[in-house]
């Protein structure tokens, strides 16, 4: 297996310091994340996160290549994704083209097929772009594996063991320099035993009071401390609904940001009001918040 080489012999000593790089790049982690993702580094393992969506999961990756000051190559993933769109694609146009200029130099069919076979024509998507990587490792984000379908998953398992991809015409690829593989899922279905074997795991729940406060000082430093405990406080109390969609820690900053930017310095029933379209995605979940009281919610986070 392929080593980690990193920036510039950059090294992460422990989760402590990993946690402190974090919080300087605006992301607050707890020890078990940290510590997961530290894993992960020290390990060269694939690490999996799963949890609810607008938990930060996506950062992760983010962060982690910002901090290790390394190249970030993501893949979404969606259904139907195929290897055409993940891994690899042959230049059609310009074999074809090659073929048409190969014609009278009397190259046998295996000495024209070699050629237009060939790193030259090949058209990298993410996965291979992870493991061509020729100075360092860089941090390979596979986002929303769950809305990828099966097929494509245990196609996945190649890479996530070996770092190797296998590509029929020119044979299996390998990486000079492991990638660390973020993966996340929203859990819309249950992931494969075998992709869960391949890597660390670790959920994201959401953040206690304490903690999404810090978030959003992070993120929005402009914002007075009552004002974002209020905000927190509320939306903490939203999520206890029974929503079809809880506002994550995303929709907490939009929400946040929003009432900055309309000038306000305390969370009301009016400005909530105006801006619950940061907090509820469906008019379904508009309908519950309104129906639970927004002035009896205020008076409850105080």
């Amino acid at each position: 297996m392929p080593s980690l080489t990193l920036h510039q012999g950059k090294s992460i000593l422990d989760p402590q310091e990993l946690a402190r790089g974090f919080e300087q790049l605006g992301y607050i982690t707890d020890p078990a994340l940290a510590t997961s993702i530290y894993l992960a580094v020290s390990l060269a393992k694939p690490l999996l996160l799963e949890g609810h969506a607008g938990l930060g999961k996506t950062e992760v990756a983010k962060t982690l290549a910002a901090m290790l000051d390394t190249r970030l190559i993501r893949l979404q993933c969606y259904e139907g994704l195929d290897v055409n769109s993940a891994v690899y694609e042959w230049n059609y146009q310009k074999q074809l083209l090659a073929i048409k200029i190969k014609e009278r130099t009397g190259l046998s069919v295996e000495e024209k097929e070699k050629h237009i076979f060939s790193h030259d024509f090949l058209m990298e998507r993410p996965l291979l772009q992870a493991i061509q990587e020729k100075e360092f490792s860089p941090v390979l984000l596979v986002d929303e594996v769950d809305r990828a379908d099966e097929a494509f998953e245990a196609f996945l398992l190649e890479l996530l063991s070996d770092y190797q991809i296998s590509i029929p015409e020119l044979g299996t690829v390998k990486a000079k320099h492991a990638p660390l593989v973020i993966l996340t899922s929203n859990r819309s279905r249950e992931l494969g035993d075998a992709l869960k074997r391949r890597c660390l795991y670790h959920w994201i729940e959401y953040p206690s009071l304490e903690k999404e406060t810090k978030i959003v000082a992070a993120r929005l430093p402009g914002i007075a401390a009552e004002f974002e405990r209020q905000i927190v406080a509320f939306v903490q109390s939203v999520r206890r609904l029974n929503l079809a969609k809880a506002p994550g820690v995303a929709e907490t900053l939009d929400w946040a940001q929003a009432l900055a930017s309309l000038g306000k310095n305390t969370v009301d029933r009016e400005s909530i009001e105006d801006t619950l379209g940061c907090l509820s995605k469906s008019m379904e979940d508009t309908a519950k918040i309104k129906a639970a009281g927004i002035e009896k919610m205020l008076t409850e986070v105080g």
